[in-house]
């Protein structure tokens, strides 16, 4: 299974799992980011942090080390 770290720019995956635990998990959930959403990758900085979403109509940030905790398909 890959990880939302690893889908390209312009690309959207759905999300199975949240690997993440305690207030990491919590940060990610509260973002709205929950197993069965779509996430479409606007953005990648040029160093690879942070990376840019759209969830549910929202544009987002996230850290790659987050991006990492993050299964889709």
């Amino acid at each position: 299974m890959r990880t939302l770290r690893e889908v390209p720019v312009g690309g959207t995956a759905i999300v199975k799992k949240l690997a993440g635990e305690g207030p990491v998990r919590r940060r990610i959930m509260d973002m709205g980011i929950t197993r069965g959403v779509e996430v479409y990758v606007r953005k990648v900085a040029p160093l690879g942090d942070p990376l840019e979403v759209t969830v549910r109509g929202y544009e987002l940030s996230l850290r790659k080390a987050d991006a990492e905790m993050i299964q889709v398909e």
